[in-house]
């Protein structure tokens, strides 16, 4: 069984994130020097936003006010309502398609990465540096490890992850499904280190990011996605529970990319 069920004080705020340490710095190097070489500066600066490059290399979206505090809702995994996992080993990571622990089930799906920018409201919105995210969302069923029929015993798209200078975390994961009655959505916590995250709080911000409808309709029209396409066609964000309010104007994410490379989440937020 995967499910932890308390929280355990770590030590250090990186004391379970490996990374992909040196292999991850050499491929964006090897990616900022050669896209300044191909196409110069202005065009490079379009192909790594796709490729999905640091901060550093991309212009950060204008940010004035802060995200809205939303609902975690009935599957966050994190001991409020049932399962705990963030302090779970195997937790801490980028690549959050496969269960940790006993399973080590892959979850399926239109291949995304999703590139969280948080910044700190109070301090004139500089980037939010050693900060935690916790994210998790559906698979491309629509269904929540832990907690739906079937996913119980798998933990998969969950994982925390820090934020560097520039107030980014990252997460390779899928697409998730749209199921009945809500928009395509992913759910987040910031935490202000990882420690903090990994032994119960306090939540700093508690929120989701909103997807695109010109996107998800590309993906939900693949046979992997079952009962994605129809859901979509019956929720809008202004008849959404969670962004009706103002249609996730501070939460709708910029999404580039195609089904057949996958696609790139950004969304900088203000907490």
């Amino acid at each position: 069984m995967l499910v932890g069920m308390g929280h355990h004080t770590t030590e250090h705020d990186d004391h379970h994130d490996h990374g992909d340490g040196l292999h991850e710095d050499l491929v964006r190097m090897a990616s900022r020097r050669d896209a300044l070489r191909i196409f110069g500066a202005g065009g490079a600066a379009g192909l790594l936003a796709a490729l999905g490059a640091s901060p550093a290399a991309r212009a950060a979206a204008k940010v004035s006010s802060v995200v809205p505090t939303e609902t975690a809702g009935p599957y966050p995994g994190d001991g409020s309502n049932g399962p705990d996992v963030l302090d779970d080993a195997g937790i801490v990571r980028h690549d959050i398609r496969r269960s940790f622990g006993s399973s080590r089930t892959l979850a399926g799906g239109v291949p995304l990465r999703v590139n969280l920018t948080v910044l700190k409201a109070s301090a004139d919105y500089a980037p939010l540096a050693g900060a935690a995210i916790y994210l998790w969302h559906a698979d491309r069923l629509g269904r929540y490890s832990l907690y739906s029929s079937g996913v119980t015993d798998e933990n998969y798209l969950r994982g925390i992850a820090k934020t560097n200078s520039s107030g980014t975390a990252w997460f390779t994961t899928i697409f998730p499904g749209c199921y009945s009655g809500r928009w395509p959505h992913i759910h987040f916590e910031v935490y202000r280190s990882v420690a903090r995250a990994t032994s119960d709080g306090p939540i700093l911000k508690t929120s989701q990011i909103a997807l695109p409808k010109s996107v998800a309709e590309k993906v939900y029209a693949t046979s992997a996605y079952t009962g994605s396409a129809s859901n979509l066609s019956r929720i809008s964000l202004s008849s959404d529970n969670v962004f009706r309010d103002d249609k996730a104007i501070h939460q709708l994410a910029t999404v580039t990319g195609s089904v057949a490379r996958g696609f790139v989440a950004n969304l900088t937020i203000g907490v």
